[in-house]
């Protein structure tokens, strides 16, 4: 069942969306040649503490995750795709990064994720990074009143599959409001036109998760939770909350 929120409503997911805009703000300030993922961890904790809002992804457990989830921030590296656990690994140069943070605060959810280079970057990288965002961009100009879901799939898929990517098989977007998941499912790739029509105050996370490789495949690591390429390329994710609004999107976690 979708939940169409109130314009009350959006102004509070708004105001858990700005947490999140700041923690990965902090993340993305803080990584550095050195710095473990644990340590950018700590750093989200920070802020969602002093926002006086707690993490959705902390002790978050899913059918098949064989634990509950242990940080606050999904951290992936070079190939990991998405889901990536914040450990001792130190970060070096070149490396390509994606943190997923969400926040909950006054009991509305923000859920967004970017994508960086650390240190030197690859021009391979900054392309695939680049794409990345340019795919959520063109997903988010979809989320209109009147469209469908199909459309916002259909966008994404477009940007991602032009410009030879992969596209993370089986995970997409998906509905966001008092819960993290909740529906519809946002697919990144599929027929316009097709599926539930985009109506005022449905709030999507709409979020492209590209493999640079040309894949679709992954593997599970062992921790259970990343989500690698299967050739070894490396992966971009790029994430914002959107809400659907007569005025056109609105990007909930935005800074």
């Amino acid at each position: 069942m979708v939940e169409i929120k109130t314009d009350t409503s959006l102004d509070a997911m708004r105001a858990a969306g700005r947490v999140v805009a700041q923690a990965l703000n902090a993340v993305r300030d803080t990584a550095a040649v050195g710095v473990t993922l644990r340590t950018l961890d700590e750093t989200a904790r920070t802020v969602l503490r002093e926002a006086g809002a707690r993490s959705p992804f902390l002790g978050y457990r899913p059918d098949w995750a064989p634990v509950p989830f242990p940080a606050v921030i999904c951290a992936s590296v070079n190939d990991a795709i998405v889901h990536g656990v914040p450990d001792g690994y130190r970060l070096c140069d070149g490396d390509l990064v994606s943190i997923d943070c969400g926040a909950a605060l006054d009991g509305w959810v923000g859920d967004s994720a970017i994508s960086f280079t650390v240190g030197r970057p690859r021009p391979e990288d900054t392309r695939l990074v680049d794409t990345a965002y340019e795919a959520l961009d063109a997903g988010i100009a979809a989320a209109v009143v009147g469209n469908r879901v199909g459309d916002i799939a259909h966008a994404i898929g477009r940007v991602c599959r032009a410009a030879g990517y992969g596209i993370l098989a089986g995970f997409g977007g998906h509905g966001v409001g008092r819960t993290m998941h909740e529906d519809p499912a946002v697919p990144n790739e599929g027929r316009p036109g097709r599926g539930m029509r985009l109506r005022h105050g449905m709030v999507l996370a709409i979020e492209p998760m590209l493999i640079g490789g040309g894949g679709d495949a992954y593997r599970t690591s062992g921790d259970g939770w990343t989500l690698r390429t299967t050739d070894g390329s490396r992966a971009a994710h790029a994430e914002h909350t959107v809400a659907i609004t007569d005025a056109g999107p609105r990007i909930l976690t935005a800074l």
